[in-house]
């Protein structure tokens, strides 16, 4: 699943391809994606420039003329894939925007991906986004923002991913963010010290800016349909279950919290 990374990586090759192109025609091969119906969201968004673009936390934000935006929400994977003018166009896709100059963009949601047109004062209003936190590489993601969120009554995993607190981060880079911190992601968030909270607080950072560094996840395709990001070897304790911790030896080992799976090292990341 797409997260910071990856989308801060996408939306900035959409933003640089994409500005001031004009939509032309659209197809739409799954209605329950979208906001509205085909037909509706066909009529209104023909037409429409592009302005720019960027990522809110785990969506992508493309904002148009006549004070409309373009949302989109890769839900638990998708290939949003450009193609230029005279270009073959992808052959899969749930949604398809084509442009005056005949490029264009198709989207293959793997599953609960979202198409979304609304009217800029709708957006204070839209369910799913309105709430979205900072994120972890904004420049408010201050040591003392997140100490007050660690006042929380909450176990640190369910804070940390909680998109109303801090926008952009799943169930991919948590586990070595915990990891490197030695907490156990069922440690509730205001037992930490202080030191264990700044702590946590420069990975979160410096985990997300290694992995945007590093191209983002290899299985996740940018814009241009390369997979140019880091493996499996990336990853500490992440995905490494029954392999020896890189720093005890101990077995790495999958335990369920709550409706996630956390992979940890039981002797690192004592509870």
């Amino acid at each position: 699943m797409a997260e910071l990374p990856e989308l801060i990586i996408l939306s900035g090759q959409m933003d640089k391809e994409l500005q001031s192109k004009e939509f032309d025609k659209s197809e739409f091969r799954q209605e329950k994606s979208l906001n509205l119906p085909v037909e509706e969201f066909i009529q209104k968004i023909k037409g429409k420039k592009i302005i720019n673009a960027f990522n809110k936390g785990k969506w992508i934000f493309i904002k148009l003329s006549d004070d409309y935006h373009l949302l989109l929400n890769l839900g638990m994977g998708a290939d949003i894939l450009y193609y230029g003018p005279g270009k073959d166009i992808p052959s899969e896709y749930q949604c398809l925007f084509q442009f005056t100059d005949g490029s264009g963009f198709s989207c293959k949601f793997w599953w609960m991906g979202r198409a979304e047109l609304l009217q800029d004062q709708e957006l204070s209003q839209h369910k799913s986004t309105k709430d979205i936190a900072i994120s972890p590489l904004d420049d408010n993601f201050t040591q003392e923002y997140f100490r007050e969120l660690c006042k929380a009554r909450s176990q640190i995993k369910n804070l940390i991913l909680n998109q109303k607190k801090i926008g952009g981060i799943g169930n991919v880079y948590i586990h070595d963010i915990l990891f490197r911190a030695k907490i156990h992601p069922q440690k509730v968030a205001n037992t930490l010290d202080s030191n264990q909270v700044d702590n946590l607080h420069v990975i979160i950072i410096e985990n997300l800016k290694n992995a945007l560094d590093e191209g983002g996840l290899a299985f996740e395709k940018d814009f241009y349909g390369q997979q140019n990001g880091f493996e499996q070897d990336f990853f500490l304790v992440a995905y490494n279950e029954g392999k020896p911790c890189p720093e005890c030896s101990n077995t790495i080992e999958k335990i369920k919290t709550g409706s996630t799976s956390s992979y940890i090292c039981p002797n690192c990341q004592k509870l």
